[in-house]
């Protein structure tokens, strides 16, 4: 397999597993081929490898730019604005879990601490139900909430990165 058509397979399936982990096809695209780039690459760079319009282009580096994970660069002599991703592999795992505890794990612990602690009438067998299945699914989501956390402060802090660094 020649560089070219490897480097097209890693970001056309790098683009669908996206779409499986939630985040949009072009997205997880324009990521995957900046992460492979040697060097930041020019937005019109992005369009003609990916086929994609100015919109969407700007619409998605934006948000892998709100992310974290993506980073504007500019060039002496340069009109354009480059970009360039996460190199940092466990950096990159760190700020993608806490962006999806932020979007998606927080939210959820909001709305399940609300429906949890509605009063059950004592004389309905299916409101107690409900109560007891969303408050045990409320304290699971909330223990992974708090290991995700603590998974991440363990990154940052000196010790820490040492550990990792000698497991690796």
């Amino acid at each position: 397999m020649e560089f070219k058509e490897a480097k097209n397979k890693f970001v056309q399936t790098w683009g669908a597993l996206g779409s499986q982990w939630g985040i949009n096809k072009t997205m997880a695209q324009i990521h995957a081929l900046l992460m492979v780039s040697n060097e930041p690459v020019s937005m019109e760079d992005i369009m003609e490898e990916l086929q994609i319009s100015r919109g969407n282009a700007s619409m998605n580096l934006r948000a892998l730019m709100d992310w974290g994970i993506v980073y504007k660069e500019y060039k002496a002599g340069e009109r354009r604005e480059f970009f360039t991703a996460e190199k940092d592999l466990d950096e990159l795992a760190v700020k993608i879990a806490r962006e999806r505890s932020k979007r998606e794990i927080k939210p959820a612990l909001k709305i399940l601490k609300e429906v949890s602690s509605i009063e059950a009438k004592e004389s309905s067998e299916e409101e107690k139900h409900f109560v007891d299945q969303t408050s045990k699914l409320y304290d699971f989501v909330l223990k992974a909430d708090n290991m995700l956390d603590k998974m991440t402060e363990f990154n940052e802090n000196w010790l820490g990165r040492l550990v990792l660094k000698i497991m690796k």
